[in-house]
């Protein structure tokens, strides 16, 4: 299913937001002017119990909009470190394989982190790097699994190759469920039911305004930058990659300069001296 929204900037909309609730609030105000001689008190009563429960109702669909965005960029978060662990443990196994395979493996495993790291910096809106960087991990992948798999027909009795497999099966399932959780959003009908809220709000205010003679408070314009705020920060950690709210990468970043490291240290001492 095609996001329309998200490859619109979050600032943009949040822009656009403000500046749609401000012109909901003027014309309600307006109307409410015009309406302003014909509106008893009772009326102006009701208008503004129906203003408080558009409010509640907005400041409900507010609250459990952020909810879910927090509840993705937090499985976003658990994610990477759980895909970093898995790379990790892979990589120590590495060593339970036939001393034959086992630079090979190395090597593969440190293109792969490299590209892992690679790939997780890079914008969900470049699809098309995005999708060749999918299809050279899956690449790597399938090498790791025959490295595991000419490991076991070495001797299928041996138990340690069969270790290095799981570890590898783990590595793979590991990226599925972080690849999964990047195109998790807030479904765009929420958000689109979010704004439409947002704007009969900001119609409803300047309405009550209008008819009890006196244009919208500071209070209230202050009001609808808090919201729309709000809104820009729920927009902003629903987008992995994009905007101010990134997931931190430390986990990957950490375990690539750890594995270079350690390559670094194996490669000094298998040289031979002079």
């Amino acid at each position: 299913m095609n996001e329309y929204l998200y490859e619109i900037p979050s600032l943009f909309i949040a822009l656009g937001l403000l500046v749609s609730m401000l012109l909901a609030m003027e014309l309600g105000y307006r109307i409410g002017l015009r309406r302003k001689e014909v509106t008893s008190e009772v009326s102006k009563e009701h208008i503004n119990a129906i203003q408080g429960s558009i409010l509640g109702i907005l400041a409900l669909l507010i609250g459990f909009t952020f909810s879910l965005s927090l509840q993705r960029y937090d499985t976003r978060t658990d994610a990477v470190i759980e895909e970093a662990n898995a790379i990790s443990t892979a990589y120590m196994r590495i060593q339970l394989l036939p001393a034959a395979l086992q630079k090979a493996a190395r090597d593969t495993m440190r293109e792969y982190i490299d590209l892992r790291v690679i790939t997780s910096h890079l914008a969900m809106t470049n699809h098309e790097e995005r999708n060749n960087q999918l299809a050279r991990t899956a690449e790597l992948q399938a090498k790791l699994w025959d490295y595991a798999r000419q490991g076991i027909e070495v001797d299928p009795n041996m138990y340690p190759p069969t270790m290095f497999a799981e570890s590898v099966n783990g590595l793979i399932e590991h990226f599925r469920t972080r690849n999964a959780a990047l195109d998790n959003h807030v479904p765009e009908l929420v958000l689109l039911l979010l704004h439409g809220t947002l704007l009969m709000s900001g119609a409803i205010v300047g309405f009550s305004t209008g008819v009890a003679g006196h244009r919208p408070s500071l209070v209230t314009h202050v009001m609808v930058l808090l919201i729309v705020v709000l809104v820009f920060i729920i927009i902003d950690l629903d987008r992995p990659r994009r905007g101010f709210i990134r997931v931190s990468q430390a986990s990957l970043i950490e375990l690539q300069s750890s594995i270079h490291a350690q390559m670094d240290a194996i490669s000094t001492q298998t040289v031979p001296k002079a």
